[in-house]
């Protein structure tokens, strides 16, 4: 069983999928489509806990999905019972709730790394590192800030999580990673405001930050 933190229509919720629930429950996945699809609920909580999408079966050839909330799965689930589904319905539930603890503290990491990144950015403007990068002090410098906790930049994590330029890179972080990005945040700012230069603040994290990290 598998709940994850993913999106239903632009939110981020804890759901899970109609592949995991029908292997979960020893069903075959076609049957708990159509169990999805017949569901006889309005359209607004459809569209608020059902999102439809695909996965590569073993021929690799493109096939229909459901990602369910917490909501979704309780209706859906209703119409399964005996006592080993009712024993499977409660490990859902506990790590729907596990999930949901989580996507409560990374939204709460957000939400406080707005003001942390608008501090950074104060700095560099304020500093003359913005006129030397042409514009691209910050992207420089949270490069750098990724390259040191994650091992790769921008670009690379946006691959390794298969997601586009126009999607949010922080979105994949947990709120332990989130918070380790913001303490680095902070950290580059005061340095900035000291006067330190990116080479300079470069090779400080580089030395002081990957054993703490790690």
């Amino acid at each position: 069983m598998l709940v994850e933190i993913s999106k239903i229509g632009k939110q981020e919720a804890a759901v899970v999928s109609s592949l995991d629930i029908a292997e979960t429950f020893g069903k075959e996945h076609k049957n708990v489509l159509k169990d999805i699809r017949e569901l006889n609920c309005s359209d607004e909580f459809r569209l608020l806990n059902f999102e439809q999408s695909n996965y590569l079966n073993e021929q690799n050839h493109k096939q229909p999905l459901y990602y369910l909330t917490r909501d979704g799965f309780t209706i859906l689930a209703m119409g399964y019972t005996g006592e080993k589904a009712m024993r499977f319905k409660e490990a859902y539930i506990k790590q729907f709730n596990a999930m949901e603890r989580a996507l409560r503290g990374k939204l709460v990491e957000r939400e406080k790394g707005i003001a942390v990144r608008n501090s950074l950015t104060k700095a560099l403007q304020q500093s003359t590192e913005n006129d030397r990068m042409h514009g691209h002090a910050y992207s420089t410098y949270t490069n750098c800030i990724y390259k040191v906790l994650f091992g790769m930049n921008a670009s690379q994590l946006r691959e390794h999580f298969k997601i586009s330029k126009k999607d949010s890179l922080r979105d994949c972080f947990s709120a332990e990673e989130l918070s380790m990005v913001q303490s680095m945040e902070r950290m580059i700012s005061g340095l900035v405001d000291c006067g330190w230069g990116y080479e300079q603040i470069k090779t400080f994290i580089l030395e002081n930050n990957v054993k703490k990290i790690a």
